[in-house]
């Protein structure tokens, strides 16, 4: 089924703005009448802060000492880290819900922008995630979590968290035009899980066995969680290796490679749908 172009008259872009923001519009919607959808996206996160922040933190040793304290103030940039890198399950299932009910295919039917399915769905998860991190901050806050990196470097670290959450859209628009259901974007747990297990999210890669530990350090989720630690000015826990000396630099190199391989695709699979 090919897509009818928008009207012209007020110009490609305008069209391609507008249409985008119809979308937006329509899905925040779905959040405002079903407000399960916003309890279990912004729930789950601040379960998981208050989980690990109490229940684990007393068996941690944080880097450079400090006790519970020291640990959460290591663990929260982390934990928030997680929480944007989770974010390409909702992202997939979004897609795949409205794959099946057959809303993508209505959309590529209306003379609208082709560019306004996809992008809509980026511009949508973007505000949610924005959302997610003023909750966590604040629960964060209340725990005892501090960012002593000033200004700019706390607007610098909330910026890379964005940037992960970005490019990890692109994965989850991809996924979600792949798996044939709902449930199955639900089963992209088992791999977002290791993910971010094997990582400096909750410990230091130099701290587990050498394989391992090299594994997570050029995992691009913890360039993200040490680039962060240090904008924040919280403990890195660095153990002097290139990728995490360097971290700042790839937190944005990964995100961007991530970008540039899955964009493309998403793009390619969202224009071979219905032919």
């Amino acid at each position: 089924m090919s897509s009818v172009q928008p009207v012209t008259g007020r110009g490609r872009l305008f069209w391609a703005v507008a249409d985008c923001w119809n979308v937006v519009r329509r899905q925040l919607t779905h959040y405002q009448r079903k407000p399960v959808y916003i309890a279990w996206q912004l729930g789950f996160p601040i379960l998981s802060v208050l989980l690990y922040g109490y229940v684990f933190s007393g068996a941690m040793r944080p880097p450079g000492g400090g006790g519970a304290d020291g640990y959460r103030d290591f663990l929260m940039p982390g934990m928030f880290v997680m929480t944007m890198a989770f974010g390409f399950i909702n992202t997939a299932t979004a897609v795949v819900t409205d794959s099946n009910k057959g809303v993508i295919d209505r959309f590529r039917s209306m003379p609208m922008a082709p560019s306004a399915v996809v992008s809509g769905r980026a511009v949508t998860d973007l505000i949610v995630a924005c959302a997610e991190l003023t909750i966590l901050v604040g629960t964060a806050f209340v725990m005892g979590w501090r960012s002593a990196g000033g200004l700019l470097g706390t607007a610098g670290a909330f910026a890379l968290l964005l940037l992960l959450r970005y490019c990890l859209i692109w994965v989850g628009v991809w996924l979600g035009l792949l798996v044939p259901n709902p449930e199955a974007a639900g089963g992209l747990f088992v791999i977002a899980f290791p993910l971010t297990m094997i990582s400096s999210v909750f410990v230091p890669p130099g701290t587990m066995p050498g394989w391992l530990g090299a594994v997570a350090a050029w995992n691009p989720i913890s360039s993200t969680a040490a680039a962060t630690r240090e904008l924040f000015g919280n403990p890195v826990g660095s153990d002097g290796s290139w990728i995490q000396e360097h971290a700042p630099l790839m937190a944005l190199v990964w995100p961007l490679a991530i970008t540039a391989v899955f964009l493309p695709l998403a793009v390619r699979r969202f224009q071979r749908l219905s032919r």
